[in-house]
């Protein structure tokens, strides 16, 4: 009997496989990422700690690179002067400033920094500064620090795709800039949901608690 069952190897909805890229961003680049000495080393003690220090597992922001990757819908709108991003994870947000405004000399730290872009032909390129220090790129334990500066090239190749160029300059953590192309595939008039970490994590430890009794 079990050897004529019907076996379906897709995976469920909405339960599709992450990307590489969310696991290590810097999996696509051949001779890997030129850490600093201390990042390399940090990367393996995070690895080893299996993600006890992650933000992602403390329900915290997980920052402008790391969202892109993030296995949930995101929504762009965009307003004269004005980009905003819509996440369905932790009900986040962005804010790009598309009004020609100057990056902050000295910016407030924040989990997704300061954003100001502009267009090249068809091309949106954002730069960002001003991030928290200790802000995880991956699942992986890539590390960003507060000295970092990210370069975004928005580009819709065709009606379907939407291809996001992202370059990170941390001379703290790398040796050098670094560069990777990230896919994604635009939805029509989509419904966005919430979703919290929180809730999550609660209806866990609820079902934990209750089995226990």
């Amino acid at each position: 009997m079990e050897r004529n069952r019907p076996t379906n190897t897709a995976p469920a909805p909405g339960c599709e496989p992450v990307s590489q890229e969310f696991i290590n961003i810097g999996w696509s680049i051949k001779e890997g990422l030129p850490y600093q000495p201390w990042a390399a080393e940090l990367v393996k003690t995070r690895r080893a700690e299996q993600r006890i220090n992650d933000p992602l597992s403390h329900c915290l922001p997980v920052g402008i690179v790391r969202e892109h990757t993030f296995p949930t819908f995101k929504k762009i709108i965009q307003a004269p002067g004005l980009l905003i991003t819509l996440s369905e994870h932790n009900a986040s947000y962005r804010q790009i400033f598309t009004d020609g405004r100057p990056l902050p000399v000295d910016p407030n730290p924040s989990w997704n920094g300061s954003s100001s872009g502009g267009w090249e032909g068809d091309t949106l390129v954002v730069h960002s500064n001003g991030f928290r220090d200790g802000l995880w790129l991956d699942s992986t334990g890539n590390p960003l620090t507060d000295a970092a500066k990210i370069t975004e090239r928005f580009r819709r190749p065709n009606f379907g795709n939407l291809e996001i160029e992202v370059t990170v300059d941390d001379p703290r953590a790398y040796t050098k800039p670094w560069t990777v192309k990230l896919k994604s595939r635009p939805l029509r008039s989509t419904r966005i949901c919430w979703t919290s970490s929180v809730v999550r994590t609660r209806r866990i430890l609820s079902t934990w608690l209750w089995n226990r009794h």
